[in-house]
């Protein structure tokens, strides 16, 4: 795949590449599979090459911890505001974040097969597939559509994290996220 060998020689030269480099050079590769994206993730680190957070990944103000009373996530213009939509946010709103010692805990805690651990996980980060869902709206699937699939995203991103690679799960979900999203607006288009 020659944007990938574009990577490897981008980061050979470099000694690292960027969570968003890499989301970026394959977000047209919507056919990847998990297994595929593990590979290719595998092949830079075997050879050598650092894949580091980009802090831009995730708004600041998702990685705040924002009490949920006051905590308001807009719903993007151009979408009907109806009870379940309002319901959804008020709901996950609640829902404290998790410190970088957390994730770690919850993270080893899913190793060892905690079905609890990996619920906590995926549920402190569904503001961020609501985040994520807000920039592809009006590309022919419902608000909602997009956060269900976006959540199906988070929770391969659950599954497959890695906490000794040393980023913040956030970063690593965004990317999980991204794809999903897309191709389901990808598959809808071809309906």
């Amino acid at each position: 795949m020659k944007v990938v060998k574009e990577l490897i020689e981008r980061g050979k030269k470099t000694g690292v590449l960027t969570y968003r480099e890499i989301m970026e050079a394959l977000a047209d590769f919507e056919d990847l599979d998990p297994d595929q994206i593990d590979k290719i993730y595998e092949s830079f680190e075997e050879m050598g090459i650092e894949v580091i957070n980009d802090n831009d990944d995730i708004p600041e103000s998702l990685l705040e911890d924002i009490p949920p009373e006051e905590l308001d996530l807009p719903v993007p213009e151009g979408v009907a505001i109806d009870d379940p939509v309002r319901m959804y946010l008020k709901e996950i709103g609640k829902i404290p974040l998790l410190t970088p010692e957390e994730e770690i805990e919850l993270a080893k805690r899913i190793e060892k097969g905690d079905k609890e651990a990996k619920r906590r996980l995926a549920e402190a980060n569904l503001r961020l597939v609501v985040s994520i869902a807000k920039r592809y709206v009006g590309r022919g699937m419902l608000f909602l559509d997009l956060i269900q699939e976006g959540n199906l995203g988070l929770i391969k991103a659950v599954e497959k994290f890695d906490y000794r690679k040393g980023y913040k799960f956030s970063t690593y979900a965004t990317w999980w996220i991204r794809q999903a999203i897309t191709r389901a607006i990808a598959d809808q288009a071809r309906t």
